[in-house]
């Protein structure tokens, strides 16, 4: 009966994947009691000499070594990123596989190489031992890719074991170095988050697992890159801040950070419905989940330039209102990627019901947009080329083919050279460019499909977005008892949202869970498997698209705001915006060229004010305000294609201003 107790304990660890996992291994038990535990690892895995054979293994390589691979195995909980040095470069480290009977966990450094469509593996004397749930980013003002914490468990996850260590990659040459900080640093942890914010690492929340429970975080720590110290500020006991959370999305901010959402299990107290076992009866304590839907900003204030090297910056929490339009239902394992001054949201799962019987979940493949500063949530939906209109005279179809997306090879190299100019302000139409671009040896990029429909339903996938391309790498889904991890990657322009690419897709792995099972138990299930899983054969062949219903992605013509509770929330961050607007089907390079006396000017009063430093020059100036230009054209994306959908759909094309077309403006055109 002890054993029976400490399974049950058991049971509550983890987040949500881990619990379904626990639950099996009770159904297992309860199929299997006779056979008594012989079935654990916890005493015959030592993990720590595990891990000293992997430290021994990555030792006999020399140097650092990359070469050309087939794409990753499939794998959980692993991490994606744009190389902060190189548009062309996205690195996918760590991560675990569950096929149902063992866990295998990586530590793997692999870097996909947009251009050519290539994978390479990157092996190294010093790297990370194998792990999940870590969490890394950029890192700001002081460059590179910074990595903290994760989880490695033993093969049948009977042990589980935390990391406390602290790396930093170097893009450029693949190198990784272990950073022993000044004093203390946080805790072991998996399941948090990290972003960056000028020259310090923000680290938030995650969870801990102790042979009684999982124990969720809330405390903050900021890394400084300069003084390579860890810093844990303190907070009055009255302020406010986030509850404790893992697998939240915590996002860069040019004053700080913001959160939203969230898993933790919270401690309830439930009525008994029988009497078990083990004879309790009326109320038991249980661990409820909970799915957080609250958004915090947190201001980060450095120090004054005239502290003592090392000084603590100071931080604040401020509760912001609830997102207009959050995705419905709540959701657990929705990931989000930054992308300027938005966060990019996709896919997640919805617990229907949950019972001695099963969960039933609801899981979801649709595309969000979050306005950080509107605090606004968009629904993002694929969008079929635009068609030319005929009647249209061929001098005027070029023109309705703009301000989808960025700008394209010839439109860059304008902006370029409206930088590089020696005048301030500057007409980029009027330069003319040489196009020609080198051609360098490179392979063929092999050939890729585009869908017209969002990948299959998922929750926990991994983001990136390099270039303006969002990446969707892996992740979960689940059937009956059966977790499947997706062994494929796409690729999302959010400019265009004109498809979605498929990098590669593999079969399915086999499941080796315990349906099987003893006869006596096996027996009963068999009847409710065949109603509810016919034809539910998904071993070796792709998922299909049909098993569970997908939400449809459609952007809703009238957006309707959902409801505030305005006592239980404090006043939101918010900024006046009195910035130049895009217009419909008005591209990057059009928007700067008819607001850039704006920006600059912009540019040069924050400049008297002290923001951007007291000296400029006329380059640094130009590079700033396009910089300025970009971030707010990117800002309006949304609403910008919402009123384009409006004017395609009442027959109207590209807006053009009277006094932009110059003399074209006299041929006796009537305004209305």
């Amino acid at each position: 009966m002890v054993k029976k107790d400490k399974k049950s304990k058991t049971a509550e660890q983890k987040a949500r994947v881990a619990a379904k996992q626990n639950k099996k291994a009770a159904q297992k038990e309860k199929k299997g009691k006779s056979k008594g535990n012989e079935d654990s690892d916890a005493d015959d895995v030592d993990l720590e000499t595990v891990l000293e054979e992997y430290a021994k293994q990555q030792a006999l390589f020399l140097k650092v070594t990359e070469v050309v691979c087939e794409p990753p195995s499939p794998r959980a909980s692993s991490t994606i990123i744009g190389s902060p040095s190189n548009i062309n470069e996205l690195f996918l480290f760590g991560g675990e596989f569950y096929n149902g009977a063992l866990a295998t966990f990586f530590s793997d450094l692999f870097i996909y190489l947009v251009s050519r469509g290539e994978w390479r593996r990157v092996t190294s004397p010093n790297s990370p031992l194998p792990r999940s749930g870590h969490a890394w980013c950029h890192g700001g003002n002081g460059g590179g890719v910074y990595l903290f914490g994760g989880e490695f468990s033993s093969p049948k996850q009977g042990t589980f074991y935390h990391y406390n260590d602290f790396w930093r990659l170097d893009p450029s040459t693949r190198e990784w170095t272990r950073l022993e900080t000044k004093g203390k640093g946080p805790p072991a942890r998996s399941g948090h988050r990290m972003t960056y914010f000028k020259n310090y690492i923000l680290l938030f929340g995650g969870f801990q697992d102790t042979s009684q429970q999982t124990k969720y975080l809330q405390d903050i720590w900021i890394y400084d890159c300069q003084s390579y110290v860890w810093h844990n500020p303190s907070l009055p006991p009255a302020t406010q801040k986030p509850d404790a959370r893992s697998s939240f999305s915590f996002l860069p901010h040019e004053l700080g950070a913001v959160i939203y959402g969230g898993y933790s299990r919270v401690k309830a107290t439930t009525a008994a419905g029988k009497q078990t076992k083990g004879g309790a009866q009326g109320v038991r304590s249980i661990m409820k989940p909970m799915i957080h839907q609250d958004t915090w900003f947190l201001r980060v204030i450095p120090p004054l330039p005239e502290s003592t090297a090392g000084t603590a910056p100071s931080v604040r929490w401020e509760r912001r209102k609830k997102p207009a339009n959050a995705p419905n239902p709540p959701r657990a394992g929705a990931t989000m990627a930054y992308h300027k001054g938005r966060g990019i949201l996709f896919g997640g799962v919805h617990d229907v019901e949950e019972s001695e019987e099963g969960i039933d979940s609801e899981f979801f493949d649709q595309l969000f947009a979050w306005n950080i500063e509107r605090n606004r949530y968009f629904q993002l939906s694929l969008r079929r080329p635009r068609a030319i209109n005929k009647k249209q005279p061929l001098a005027e179809r070029g023109n309705a083919k703009r301000g989808r997306g960025k700008a394209d090879e010839e439109e860059l190299l304008r902006n370029l050279a409206a930088l590089e100019s020696p005048n301030l302000i500057v007409d980029p139409n009027a330069m003319e460019i040489d196009t020609v671009v080198e051609k360098a040896e490179e392979p063929v990029k092999p050939e890729q499909k585009t869908l017209m429909s969002m990948p299959h339903a998922r929750f926990n996938a991994q983001l990136a977005v390099q270039d303006d391309v969002l990446y969707i790498f892996g992740g979960t889904y689940e059937h009956g008892d059966r977790e499947f991890t997706f062994d494929e990657m796409y690729a999302v322009d959010l400019g265009k949202l004109d498809g979605v690419r498929e990098i590669y897709q593999r079969e399915l792995e086999n499941w080796h869970g315990s349906e099987g099972g003893e006869s006596d138990s096996q027996d009963e299930e068999d009847d409710s498997d065949d109603e509810d899983m016919d034809g539910d054969d998904l071993k070796g062949v792709p998922l299909p698209r049909d098993e569970v219903e997908s939400v449809p992605i459609v952007v809703s013509e009238n957006i309707v705001d959902n409801p505030v509770d305005a006592e239980d929330e404090q006043a939101e961050f918010t900024i006046t915006d009195t910035r130049p607007h895009p217009r419909p089907f008005e591209s990057l390079r059009d928007f700067f060229t008819r607001t850039s006396n704006e920006w600059q000017e912009m540019v040069l009063e924050a400049s008297r004010i002290g923001d951007f430093g007291m000296e400029n020059s006329v380059k640094e100036i130009r590079k700033k305000a396009f910089e300025m230009a970009e971030t707010k054209w990117w800002d309006c994306r949304e609403e910008i294609t919402a009123l384009e959908d409006q004017q395609e759909e009442a027959g109207i094309g590209d807006v053009v201003s009277i006094k932009d077309r110059g003399s074209e403006a006299a041929g006796g055109a009537r305004r209305r």
